[in-house]
């Protein structure tokens, strides 16, 4: 038996002591840390100082335990680097010779060690193996055989750990261990979205991690290539320069990584909104007036991470043709520059880009232009990484260039890589220096999830696959007009500037504009196609603002837009432009019923651009027409819809089609005089959800009522379109998704589960209506932890119409749960009645739209108060 941690009756005081022994020293290593300036040499002397306090402990530990002979204790994983950062795990082997690693002799002493490690504060992580177990998991498992990769002796035998090297070693296989990696690496790519620029990135595991650099070391250390990125230079896998930079961005991300554990007080890898602003500040980082803090720490963050995902691809190249032995694999030549090294572009030599600069966008027009071609080689990706000071300002105004961007732009195929390629090479950014101020930069506007530079991709190629057959079942009205456009790099160079101007203070679309009319002069655009593109960036938010907050059956409101586009191919262009934007801004924002109301302004416009009156009498006959129609299909009988149509003014068939009218006649000719609320439900006509018509006797208080019930039944209102009839009905129409379902379920189980609420929502919500009791308090709905660090400033606006008989109330708000009731209960608190609602959610912030009336708008007292309760309704929870 092994001897005890100490004396029996001294062990609860000398674990105490050695408790805080060592608690005292991790915190003086840390303050200091703290408190010294943050440099990527702080970062390592902490890191390498944590080891060390930990190695002595253990050290401590192991010998007082009386572990056995000829055993040894190895770190293995980060611990195994020499490096901890404050709160990462500490992973050890306790490493036994012989075949058999459980014997009953050994345990009760191995028990013991590990049992007074999490005692004094360890948290370690460990396993007790023997050298032949050690070898047979590793062949089973790569992320074994990559944590023993890294080992390293604590204390104990060291010839037991030279012999567990050594049979390590020679089990490892070099290829199959570089397949296994590069395999691992591509799906946590996947796995974190696939970008360096996620807004709340995990500093160790996304693209352009720590993680990333580290699998280069482990299968360059696999192939016996070098520990160290100055050993990787002496073996030719790197230059020197790339050996400093190496060392230079591991240095940063190691520095925000440990600068991440000391704010957050934990193990916490991710820099989350939370985080992101205290971790900036302890950099010293301040606000100025155009830039918060967070941004400038993520800038720097970006910018590293970024250059770690071209390093660690050029590396990975590098390494699988040394292991592979394809250095020497025969070339297909393309053109006297660039070869095909088996499907990735070569370049012939190493300094073609010094001595010929025109080369540099060739490279991305000659892998567009050749067939077979699937990305760059390691050789050339370095040669363009070594290229950027060729990309000078004579760079930027060479004509032979312009011409060259132009060409790339213009090609049928494989634009969409080009450009991720252009921008991961860095090349984008040299060359459109308007370009490079936005690479990396955050937005905080709730509803874009990508940086800057991402999104803009992302809307290329949104734009792009209008154009590709493949895709049109993605957005066939899209495809449709793109079949008949005939320069599709008009829209492109609009994609690409349309958010360049981001960031600077100002109107980003008017700033955008005069950059690309700049463009457009150097480029040799067309005078008219550069007005076409000009026109694009300055109004690219216009469409989506008057489809999403103005009333569409206004003649006035699609005249009025008919005049700001002015040509059917202004109006054409603007709509591609606009859905692309919306698609590319979060895979949340995007839904049917924003491409339903995008559809029917460009529809309306068109219209009007066609010279065609608007003759509102003759379509609203038009409509009565087909609703006729609709109901004879149902069987129902000739004349079921007077009794209702008797009832309502023409603004209800001016904003509803033909299906709705139909619908609503259908289910309401029984109830014209009812005294109850009627509901009545169906599958949504346009995208998911819920179509929910609610009729009954009006009151004050009614939309608020029904609003309290779509809240306390997990329904998020999409639409609204509100009437009073003229015998004093409310005829109002929501369309409603459940975000229990719309989280959880998807394809056809979703409309199923939307099928069986139907009758449970006509229930509930007539028996809601009909309550008479006061109105409930709302709830104050939990913001999430994106509107907690970057919230909307509540703002509510009032204006009147022309005669002042009708008023516009637009509120802007965090969005929340309860939102729209709170709002609607502060309207029925005044009487304020309500003719139409446009609710419009930008992923997490809410900018509703409603039309309004009510003798209290008249009286100035009373308006203010009226503006006061709803901007204490939409703040957000304290």
């Amino acid at each position: 038996m092994s001897a005890p941690l100490i004396a029996p009756a001294s062990t609860s005081g000398g674990v105490a002591a050695l408790r805080a022994r060592f608690r005292d020293g991790k915190r003086a290593l840390i303050e200091h840390f703290g408190a010294a300036r943050p440099t990527a040499t702080a970062a390592s002397r902490l890191l390498k100082g944590l080891a060390r306090h930990v190695d002595a402990t253990l050290t401590e530990l192991w010998v007082h335990a009386g572990m056995p002979a000829g055993a040894a204790l190895v770190a293995v994983g980060g611990y195994g680097r020499a490096e901890l950062f404050p709160y990462s795990d500490v992973d050890v082997l306790v490493l036994l010779p012989g075949a058999d690693g459980s014997a009953e002799v050994q345990r009760a002493a191995i028990e013991g060690f590990i049992t007074a490690c999490w005692d004094i504060g360890l948290e370690i992580g460990s396993s007790v193996r023997s050298v032949d177990e050690c070898v047979a998991e590793a062949a089973r498992d790569v992320t074994v055989q990559t944590a023993l990769l890294e080992s390293r002796l604590v204390c104990g035998s060291r010839r037991l750990f030279a012999g567990f090297r050594d049979a390590s070693q020679q089990a490892l296989d070099p290829v199959a261990f570089l397949r296994a990696k590069t395999l691992e690496m591509q799906q946590r790519h996947v796995k974190y979205e696939g970008t360096p620029y996620s807004l709340e990135p995990n500093c160790k595991e996304s693209p352009g991690g720590l993680r990333d650099l580290q699998v280069v070391v482990w299968v360059a250390r696999a192939a016996g290539l070098g520990r160290t990125w100055s050993e990787l230079a002496a073996r030719g896998l790197v230059t020197a320069f790339e050996a400093s930079q190496l060392a230079r961005h591991e240095g940063t991300l190691k520095l925000i990584r440990a600068r991440l554990h000391l704010v957050a007080g934990r193990r916490e890898d991710r820099l989350v909104f939370d985080l992101q602003t205290a971790v900036a500040e302890s950099f010293g980082y301040k606000a100025t007036g155009g830039q918060r803090s967070s941004e400038v720490l993520m800038h720097r963050y970006y910018w590293a991470a970024k250059a770690v995902t071209q390093l660690n691809q050029i590396l990975m190249l590098n390494i699988e043709e040394r292991i592979n032995g394809s250095e020497a694999a025969p070339m297909r030549p393309i053109n006297e520059r660039f070869l095909d090294r088996s499907g990735m572009l070569e370049v012939a030599r190493d300094d073609l880009y010094l001595d010929e600069p025109h080369a540099i966008l060739e490279t991305f027009l000659v892998f567009e232009q050749t067939p077979g071609i699937q990305g760059l080689s390691a050789r050339t990706l370095r040669a363009l990484y070594n290229a950027r000071n060729v990309m000078d300002g004579r760079f930027r105004r060479d004509p032979v260039n312009h011409a060259l961007f132009m060409a790339i732009l213009r090609q049928p195929k494989g634009l969409t890589h080009a450009f991720r390629l252009l921008n991961q090479t860095s090349v984008l950014g040299r060359y459109l220096w308007v370009f490079r101020r936005i690479v990396g930069r955050m937005q905080h506007d709730l509803f874009h999830v990508y940086t800057v530079d991402q999104h803009i991709l992302m809307v290329l190629r949104n734009v792009r696959r209008f154009f590709i057959p493949e895709h049109a079942h993605e957005y066939p009205f899209c495809s449709q007009l793109a079949s008949t456009w005939d320069a599709p790099e008009l829209l492109y160079v609009a994609a690409l500037f349309h958010d360049v101007a981001k960031g600077r203070g100002g109107d980003h679309s008017e700033l955008g504009a005069v950059e690309v009319r700049r463009f457009c002069r150097e480029h040799g655009i067309a005078r008219d196609d550069a007005q076409l593109i000009e026109f694009l960036v300055r109004e690219h938010l216009t469409m989506s603002r008057i489809a999403q907050k103005e009333d569409l059956s206004d003649a006035n409101v699609i005249a009025a837009f008919a005049q700001r586009v002015g040509s059917e191919r202004r109006l054409t262009a603007l709509y591609l432009l606009t859905v692309a934007d919306i698609r590319g801004t979060s895979p949340k924002v995007w839904n049917a019923w924003k491409g339903k109301l995008l559809e029917d302004l460009y529809r309306f416009t068109l219209r009007a651009l066609g010279g065609a009156r608007p003759n509102l009498d003759a379509e609203i006959e038009a409509r009565k027409q087909e609703a006729r129609q609709n109901l004879a299909l149902h069987s129902a009988l000739p004349g079921t819809e007077e009794p209702l149509w008797q009832t309502l003014e023409i603004s209800y068939f001016a904003r509803h089609d033909a299906g709705d009218i139909a619908w609503h006649a259908r289910s309401l000719w029984r109830h014209i005089e009812t005294t109850v609320p009627i509901v009545r439900a169906r599958l949504s006509a346009v995208g998911e959800g819920l179509q929910v018509l609610v009729y009954s006797p009006d009151r004050p208080d009614l939309f608020a009522r029904i609003c309290g019930y779509f809240d306390s039944a997990g329904f998020s209102i999409q639409d609204a379109k509100i009437h009073t009839t003229r015998t004093g009905y409310a005829l109002d129409t929501f369309q409603v998704v459940s975000t229990l379902i719309d989280a959880h379920h998807a394809g056809g189980e979703r409309e199923l589960k939307y099928r069986d609420l139907i009758s449970l929502v006509e229930t509930q919500a007539a028996a809601a209506l009909a309550s008479t009791g006061p109105l409930p308090e709302p709830g104050r709905g939990r913001v999430s932890r994106r509107v907690r660090s970057f919230p909307v400033v509540p703002r509510v606006t009032l204006n009147p119409d022309e005669r002042a008989q009708r008023w516009l109330l637009t509120v802007s708000a965090s969005d929340r749960s309860g939102l729209l009731y709170a709002v609607a209960r502060v309207l029925a608190r005044h009487q304020i009645n309500l003719q139409l609602a446009k609710v419009s959610t930008l992923g997490e912030r809410v900018e509703d739209t409603f039309l309004v009336d009510g003798p209290a708008l008249q009286q100035p007292k009373a308006q203010l108060r009226i503006e006061s309760e709803l901007l204490d309704a939409v703040a957000p929870p304290a």
